[in-house]
């Protein structure tokens, strides 16, 4: 008996001592004890046991692929106590997938001129194709040219009787369209045909400021009739036939298909009362996810975005849990999202590639913002706001991260993406990570709740690539005291400027990141956004942009081939813009109060430094050469002798943009460093037009400050008392038809005019406040 006993204790020993560490292998057997020499074969076997065993523990992964049929969720049950933390983790030199997808095996047939085609047993769910590893691309109208800037091909016609006839059957294929603007994009269902011989669709939902799809960019996709070139699948449900078009001599009986089947991989599933503590996920590559733009419903309040709350990992109720080094390739929809309560959560060192939508989102619970309204044009009066500072319950993320980590290829999808995403959350810290070939922007802050964020040391380049009237780093403002109408939202803070920063009650920071753009803004503070302080920061080409907002302090900023943009300010807004240098004059839209302070910046030539203080700014500014050290090679800290240290700039690094991490900085894309240019601007003409005064418009600020879609039209300027036109026409507004005929320029609308001599009034068609409006002009006194 005491021989037993003995036996028995040793054993016991024997496995608490080796339980700290457990091993998983394709090789493996779940009825296993989970040690080195006899390994679990399934993660979630290995999760059981983790329950079990107090204490750090180590799950280590043997190299090779795993398919899950369900995404591993831990729960409350896998919350682990400090100092005993779980990480999930690649066995060092060893590569592991792990994939929400299934391999398919198949006996391919010839069918016509190069495509192949095989018989599916399985009852599966087709969404994306991948063959050899390479993700394939649906039949689609029409094909792809990655050198097209929009969808990689788009076609006006797409939607036309002529084409929709064309398909026999088009249940079950997708229309993708950019927003009519260009402010990201649709994806439609179609349902089949109508009794007049146009598409049935749903969908539509994927934006947040409804005014339809592109007239001319968008692409049909899932259509048999479009199976015409190499790389295209297309999957007949009804038949359960695929079928494919491979490259020439490609043995396919050989080549390895795997299909998307799970929404995502790994789920945190706890709340604030009870979360899941200390895990991490460390190594390992996550793929095969399904493409999720039919769930992306949800509006972030009064942004221009909606969200699916998902990713190919979702933390939900999550304390001091991690994924770190490991790789996100090709996931269908969001890489990852920290969704509501979240604390002291991290992603670090990871690589994140061709994401159908976004790279890393922090958002939270719209119950848990006062007053939320949820889409651009709502607005609840002021004796029905909820006037208490910051949020209403601790359901957000904060005090979250993101760093090191690499971002490219992104919303390959849906178009109203970012690299990082935050929405109603607070304190979230974007740090050294590299982002770059994205449609939209590279970092995108939606609204001020409820601010402390600090946005550091990333480099941000070849961003806006699908979109148009966005930046590098963008946000808007749009928090429960703003208002679309400039005047109403005027008085609102004249009465009450406590509401200013009741959302964003702490100042998110801006610093130390390399910004470029080259369909907008280098930064961009859209629409009312606030209590911002950003300092050394380099802006490679878009230039740095103010619209609306308050207590914005911007200096010391490098702007490399540009300038500032300030847009539609208010009185009293508290902004400060000093200690920068520009190399090129302000361009100002509808500014009658510059702000706190607007002084000590160094500007490129005497003749732009005349016009800023012409209107009444930069007093103590001067013009001269900034005399940067490299710019050749950005460089862009100046010599001792550099006027710009006389006026308060310091210098700052210029070797800390981006990821930190040998591995990563590695294969990262460099940035194109632009030649510096001498070229001073030209004046705008004004011109005339009934007593008041127009122009062209013709810059992209102007587009933005009007939200016009494109740089087309008569902006109007000054509406003198004195003009006939006063009381009828505003200035901002945008004359795009006179009686009925097309205005492009100045010179259609004095040719226009000049037809009308006889006429003693005529109907405008204008732009105002992001609609159509008709009136009647008179053309005599």
């Amino acid at each position: 008996m005491r021989v037993m006993l003995f036996t028995f204790l040793c054993l016991l020993l024997n496995n608490i001592s080796l339980a700290k560490d457990i091993y998983v292998s394709r090789n493996g057997n779940d009825t296993y004890q989970g040690t080195k020499e006899k390994p679990f074969a399934t993660l979630k076997r290995a999760q059981i046991a983790v329950r079990s065993i107090k204490g750090a523990v180590v799950v280590y992964i043997r190299g090779g692929t795993y398919y899950l049929t369900a995404p591993i969720i831990f729960t409350d049950k896998d919350s682990r106590e400090e100092g005993a933390a779980v990480s999930y983790t690649a066995y060092p030199g060893e590569k592991v997938v792990i994939s929400g997808g299934v391999p398919l095996k198949l006996k391919w047939e010839n069918y016509l001129n190069g495509i192949k085609r095989a018989r599916v047993n399985q009852n599966i769910e087709f969404d994306q194709l991948f063959a050899g590893g390479s993700q394939q691309r649906m039949a689609r109208y029409p094909n792809y040219n990655p050198k097209i800037r929009f969808f990689g091909g788009y076609a006006e016609d797409v939607m036309s009787p002529e084409k929709i006839k064309q398909w026999k059957n088009p249940e079950g294929g997708f229309i993708h369209a950019l927003h009519k603007h260009e402010w990201g994009g649709y994806q439609y269902k179609i349902l089949g045909k109508d009794d007049k011989g146009g598409l049935k669709l749903e969908g539509g939902f994927q934006n947040n400021r409804q005014m339809g799809m592109h007239d001319k960019y968008r692409f049909a996709e899932n259509i048999f009739e479009e199976l015409d070139t190499v790389g295209e699948w297309y999957y007949n449900k009804s038949d359960r036939l695929l079928y494919y078009y491979p490259l020439n001599n490609t043995d396919l009986n050989n080549t390895l298909i795997e299909v998307p089947q799970l929404k995502s991989i790994f789920e945190f599933r706890g709340s604030a009362s009870n979360p899941v503590k200390n895990i991490s996920i460390e190594g390992l590559e996550l793929k095969h996810t399904l493409r999720t733009f039919m769930e992306t419903k949800e509006p972030l309040l009064r942004s221009d975005w909606t969200i699916y709350r998902g990713g190919a990992v979702i933390m939900e109720g999550a304390e001091h849990c991690e994924i770190k080094n490991c790789l996100l390739n090709t996931v269908g929809g969001n890489a990852v999202f920290m969704s509501n309560y979240n604390r002291y959560n991290k992603v670090s060192g990871c690589q994140i590639a061709y994401a159908g939508a976004s790279g890393v989102c922090f958002v939270g619970d719209p119950k848990a913002v006062r007053s939320p309204v949820f889409e651009y044009n709502q607005f609840i009066s002021f004796n029905q706001l909820d006037t208490a500072r910051g949020p209403k319950t601790n359901n957000y993320p904060a005090d979250c991260r993101v760093e090191n980590t690499l971002m490219y290829g992104l919303g390959q999808v849906e178009k109203q993406i970012a690299g990082v995403e935050i929405s109603m959350a607070m304190d979230i810290t974007v740090s050294h990570n590299t982002i770059y070939d994205v449609p939209r922007a590279g970092i995108n802050v939606s609204e001020g709740t409820w601010g402390g964020h600090n946005i550091e040391y990333n480099d941000v380049f070849n961003t806006v690539l699908e979109s148009g009237d966005h930046g590098a780093f963008n946000s808007w403002g749009r928090d429960r005291y703003w208002h679309p109408d400039y005047a109403v939202m005027s008085d609102i803070v004249k009465r009450n400027p406590e509401l200013i920063t009741a959302d964003v009650v702490k100042t998110i920071t801006l610093h130390d990141n390399r910004f470029r753009c080259d369909h907008g803004w280098d930064i961009d503070l859209d629409d009312g956004s606030g209590n911002y302080h950003i300092y050394n920061n380099v802006c490679l080409n878009g230039g740095l942009k103010l619209r609306e907002g308050f207590y914005r302090t911007v200096e010391n900023n490098i702007i490399i081939n540009n300038s500032f943009h300030p847009h539609v300010w208010f009185n009293n807004s508290g902004d400060i813009f000093r200690n920068n240098i520009v190399t090129r004059g302000y361009f100002p839209i509808r500014i009658t109060d510059w702000g706190k302070q607007v002084d000590f910046n160094l500007f490129p030539d005497h003749e732009a430094l005349a016009e800023a203080q012409k209107a009444g700014t930069d007093l103590h500014s001067v013009a001269g050469d900034p005399e940067f050290v490299n710019p050749v090679n950005g460089d862009y800290r100046v010599e001792k002798s550099s006027p710009a240290l006389q006026l308060g700039f310091k210098n700052f690094r210029m070797d800390e943009f981006g990821v930190t991490s040998p591995a990563l900085k590695a294969i990262a894309h460099r940035v194109n460093i632009p030649a510096l240019t001498e070229v001073k601007e030209r004046g705008q003409q004004i011109y005339e037009f009934l007593g008041a005064k127009i122009k062209d418009l013709n810059t992209l600020g102007e587009r933005s400050a009007t939200g016009m879609a494109e740089e087309t039209g008569v902006l109007i300027l000054e509406v003198p008392q004195s003009s006939i036109l006063y009381g009828k026409i505003l200035p901002n507004d945008v004359i795009l038809k006179l009686n009925e005929l097309p205005v492009r320029n100045r010179k259609d609308l004095l040719k226009i005019q000049m037809g009308l001599q006889y006429k003693s009034e005529a109907n405008i068609d204008l732009f105002r406040n992001q609609s159509m409006k008709k009136i009647i002009i008179p053309l005599i006194n």
